[in-house]
């Protein structure tokens, strides 16, 4: 199970991350170029956010079953260690916060009036999440992998 999880966590961030820069780019084309904003539009930036809810939903699973989730932070000195740290707390916490930052996006745009600005919605918050997450993504072990 534990080995399943991770390729899932592993294969749905390829997919994660291309669907955010797929659709911040949507969004920037549509918003520089005028275009009204359609229900093509929004489902396009849902493809996205739901690829990143689930990849967050696998993640806080693998974090609780996993050796170098929870299990490290409760043990202590995962802080002295910048892996450890990195793997327990920062990378989680921050994909956590970059998630929150694209369902805040979505959500504004849905509630907004101007194409304009719900395009500006959708590629700002989407792509403040999208530096976030590859931020503190574990570059060493996921390509590794």
């Amino acid at each position: 199970m534990y080995t399943g999880l991770q390729h899932a966590h592993s294969g749905l961030a390829y997919l994660a991350l291309l669907a955010l820069i797929l659709v911040i780019l949507w969004s920037l084309v549509g918003a520089l170029t005028g275009r009204e904003y359609q229900e093509k539009d929004r489902k396009i930036a849902l493809i996205a956010f739901i690829l990143c809810h689930v990849q967050l939903l696998v993640g806080l699973i693998l974090y609780f079953v996993s050796p170098l989730g929870y299990s490290l932070l409760s043990g202590g000195g995962a802080m002295a260690d910048a892996a450890a740290r990195l793997t327990a707390l920062e990378h989680p916490l921050i994909n956590i916060i970059a998630i929150v930052l694209i369902t805040i996006g979505y959500s504004r745009a849905k509630k907004l009036e101007s194409s304009k600005a719900k395009f500006r919605s959708i590629y700002m918050l989407y792509a403040v999440g999208l530096v976030l997450i590859l931020s503190r993504i574990p570059w060493g072990s996921w390509l590794g992998n």
